[in-house]
């Protein structure tokens, strides 16, 4: 590999700012902030909105949409608009 062109690759904590959860990788990602870890180590600290700790996909607490009601409006919508083809058509 040349010298001096790639980013540096090192340990980083990513935390959840929804739970609190942290958890530490390696990664090339610059961050301006950093953190005292329990290991008694200073890590770069990125902070992110959603994690698999708080996703819902991944915490099973899928939220249920109101499916019904959106499939109710569309059709009345494409319905206006099919009745429509059908009166200029004829």
């Amino acid at each position: 590999m040349k010298k001096d062109i790639h980013p540096e690759y090192r340990d980083v904590v990513f935390t959840d700012t929804s739970n609190g959860f942290k958890f530490i990788t390696r990664s090339t990602i610059e961050a301006k902030d950093t953190i005292t870890m329990e290991d008694g180590n200073t890590y770069p600290l990125v902070k992110l909105e959603v994690t698999s700790e708080s996703h819902p996909f991944y915490t099973g607490k899928n939220v249920l949409l109101d499916t019904a009601g959106r499939v109710e409006k569309f059709n009345r919508r494409f319905k206006k608009k099919s009745d429509n083809k059908t009166e200029k058509e004829a």
